[in-house]
């Protein structure tokens, strides 16, 4: 599809509202596309997100719950974290992985990358499909206290149609390897 490839928001000045290891916020003042003055806030992360839906020989796979601080709520989710940005990102998935669930996998494959929430943020997020699993001992990191459960692949799309499962990058995971399958490309 053709776009215009020319930004309509004009950049007059900028300040750097908070910084710290993991985001930094920069306000914008700006002249926007209908040619008004006004402000644009955004969040730049200093991290991929990865997420990683393990799935066995059964087609059982893993969600990892725990209490989110932002939300003030409980959440199951696909493992999940941040892999730094020099850094390959299947390396960091399959730390993650290893450190969430005890998991480590034999194959795997890249099926979605996608921004979260590109109105205010600039978070790039790549989704993984792991096979061929291994049980080994999980090493989460200390601010995390997880749940980890196995279930079947079904039930968990399941909870994903119900609204049982917000976490965007677990939505579209478990969407993305229902179409697969679906399909007749697992």
């Amino acid at each position: 599809m053709q776009h215009p490839e020319e930004n309509p928001w004009k950049v007059t000045d900028q300040k750097v509202i908070y910084d710290n290891p993991w985001i930094n916020v920069t306000e914008y003042q700006v002249i926007n596309p209908s040619g008004n003055s006004g402000i644009y806030g955004k969040v730049h992360f200093k991290n991929f997100a990865i997420g990683i839906l393990p799935l066995d020989d059964n087609m059982n796979t893993y969600l990892v719950g725990q209490y989110r601080f932002v939300l003030g709520q409980y959440s199951w989710e696909i493992p999940e974290g941040g892999g730094h940005l020099g850094v390959d990102p299947i390396a960091s998935a399959k730390r993650e992985l290893l450190e969430e669930t005890g998991l480590k996998a034999e194959n795997w494959t890249e099926i979605q990358r996608m921004h979260l929430s590109n109105s205010v943020c600039d978070e790039l997020s790549i989704l993984y499909l792991a096979r061929g699993l291994q049980q080994f001992e999980a090493e989460p990191e200390d601010t995390e206290q997880l749940m980890v459960h196995k279930l079947p692949f079904e039930d968990v799309y399941q909870m994903v149609c119900r609204g049982e499962i917000t976490d965007a990058m677990t939505v579209a995971a478990v969407l993305k390897v229902r179409l697969l399958i679906v399909e007749g490309q697992l």
